[in-house]
């Protein structure tokens, strides 16, 4: 109980509160944009953040992450292109139900599979907190090792089809993390004599560079669009009442999402991929997925939302972010000298516990924003994409600058940037670059710190969760090259 009190004191003051309220409406309305996405708005809001306390800053991050997928559902319906990249899922759909002359309804349906699924993930992780608090501690510098490991080939696997090069970009992530002062004798690595790279790449500069100026420059060389959404009228709420006629299908979906968001590297796709799947293959009407089948929508959305919850465990039990976003919110951790791990649960549960319940009232205060800000909403979805690839440009080197007030960064900035861009037109992930940084990071520290105890490789695994991880990248990997040899075969026959 003095837990419980302890983590609600952390929450009732009014700059987490105000900071509750800012990330949750704007990650709906950064989500309703199409071409911009949380990950922009984080990359652009990071720097601000480590002025802040961790729980206010945190708050910020989690409300625009967790309520980005919610404002990504309107112009996915209403006009066939999805606000975020999880949400092209939704069009199938949610589209096809909106052309019917139905666009409440099937806002309705989204907005509350959403909060079912956001409120599902959040129950199930304050029952596994205890769990968590149990099971941490006993993660050494081993474990965590082979857990960071186990990440980055988790992420790069992913990537079907693109697996080599998604290897490859995860490796530069390494390297480049790699480049300055080392972290025991201090020693200069890669610098080539340059002294501005004394000091390293830091993982923000990298990470605006990537995600918000990239997404300015594609923004600005594209051709000016105003989208144009259809009107919407009727009310919002019936959505809660027909959501719960497929229950079924809308547990079931929240189960894949909070599954699929503890492991490192999956996410919403391979959640929505396989809720959607399922929610087809049960359904009496299947034919009529893809054409306005609500199951589809529920099964999208409820899985979708669920993700952001559960991507939280292994950022905060482990250290270890499962993609980009936790990526950004880990550097929020160190800025303060909060390391997540085993000792987060041991010793701030109250901390961990007040991140949940933020995450459970901007569930809340997202669906009752949507609920009676919808119409108001559909404006701001017809900002010229050009003017607004202005404005993140202009955001983005503002973020960069006010880091440590160098031009050097914006230059480095500008140049991922334009990497990129260049990554974005030949469809090549930026993701495993970001993760290979942060993890890259993570595994040299803690391999150095093992090494200390460890004689043979065997050592690595003579303790039970070493061995289990172990056990879980050799099974993945064999998996992997086992499906990859049968469908050479297949396309050699």
């Amino acid at each position: 109980m003095e837990l419980l009190l302890s983590s609600i004191e952390l929450l009732v003051r009014w700059d987490v509160i105000l900071a509750l309220l800012v990330g949750s409406i704007g990650g709906v309305i950064i989500g309703a944009i199409p071409g911009v996405g949380p990950a922009v708005a984080i990359a652009i809001l990071l720097p601000a953040t480590f002025a802040m306390e961790p729980i206010v800053g945190l708050t910020m991050l989690l409300g625009i992450y967790g309520s980005s997928m919610y404002g990504g559902a309107i112009p996915a319906i209403l006009m066939n292109t999805p606000g975020t990249a999880v949400n092209a899922l939704t069009t199938y759909d949610g589209h096809p139900i909106a052309a019917k002359g139905n666009p409440q309804r099937a806002l309705s349906l989204a907005y509350s599979a959403s909060f079912f699924g956001g409120i599902f993930s959040i129950i199930c992780l304050i029952f596994l907190s205890q769990l968590l608090a149990v099971v941490a501690p006993h993660f050494g510098s081993r474990e965590i090792f082979l857990a960071a490991l186990l990440g980055i080939v988790l992420v790069v696997l992913a990537h079907r089809g693109q697996v080599l090069a998604a290897g490859m970009l995860a490796c530069l992530g390494i390297f480049i993390n790699t480049v300055g002062l080392e972290p025991v004798r201090y020693t200069r690595r890669f610098t080539f004599d340059q002294t501005w790279l004394a000091s390293g790449i830091d993982l923000i500069v990298v990470v605006l560079g990537l995600f918000a100026l990239s997404q300015a420059f594609l923004l600005l060389v594209q051709a000016d669009e105003r989208p144009k959404p259809v009107e919407v009228g009727g009310r919002l709420f019936d959505g809660l009442k027909e959501v719960l006629g497929f229950k079924r299908v809308a547990t079931v979906s929240s189960s894949f999402g909070v599954m699929m968001g503890m492991i490192p590297g999956v996410g919403e796709f391979t959640a929505q991929f396989f809720s959607y799947t399922y929610a087809q293959r049960t359904s009496k009407e299947p034919e009529k997925f893809g054409k306005g089948a609500p199951e589809g929508l529920i099964a999208s959305e409820a899985a979708n939302n669920a993700v952001p919850g559960a991507a939280m465990i292994p950022l905060l039990a482990l250290g270890i972010p499962g993609e980009a976003l936790t990526a950004m919110m880990l550097s929020v951790f160190y800025v303060h000298n909060v390391i997540p791990g085993p000792q987060l649960f041991a010793n701030q549960m109250d901390f961990v516990l007040a991140l949940y319940f933020a995450l459970f009232i901007l569930n809340v205060i997202v669906l009752l924003f949507l609920v009676f800000s919808t119409r108001g909403l559909l404006h701001v979805v017809r900002i010229p994409t050009r003017f607004l690839g202005i404005i993140i440009l202009t955001l983005g080197f503002v973020g960069v600058y006010s880091l440590r007030n160098s031009m050097t960064d914006c230059a480095i900035a500008a140049g991922f940037g334009i990497f990129g861009l260049i990554l974005k037109r030949l469809n090549l992930p930026v993701v495993p670059i970001v993760l290979g940084m942060v993890l890259g990071g993570i595994m040299e520290i803690k391999l150095r710190s093992a090494m200390a105890r460890v004689k043979t490789p065997l050592d690595f695994v003579d303790r039970p969760i070493a061995a289990i991880i172990f056990g879980l990248i050799v099974l993945i990997i064999a998996l992997h090259i086992r499906t990859y040899i049968k469908s050479r075969k297949q396309s050699d026959n």
